[in-house]
């Protein structure tokens, strides 16, 4: 496996059975659910302080709160 491109993470038991359920409910991977959350979520911060999600995603990732 790519280690650039993949990562891991723990997960809460509680919050892993829950996206298993959704995911299972949605047809989706739990990896691809939870890039849909990420996604769902910085576009929600972007349009909330009217910027774009590019803009907003690049000032994540500098560090910038």
């Amino acid at each position: 496996m790519d280690i650039n491109k993949w990562k891991s993470v723990a997960v809460r038991i509680n919050d892993y059975k829950i996206l298993q359920a959704i995911s299972k409910n949605k047809f989706r991977a739990p990896a691809s659910m939870i890039s849909k959350l990420v996604d769902d979520y910085v576009t929600f911060q972007a349009n909330k302080l009217k910027v774009t999600k590019e803009a907003y995603v690049k000032k994540l990732l500098n560090g910038k709160s």
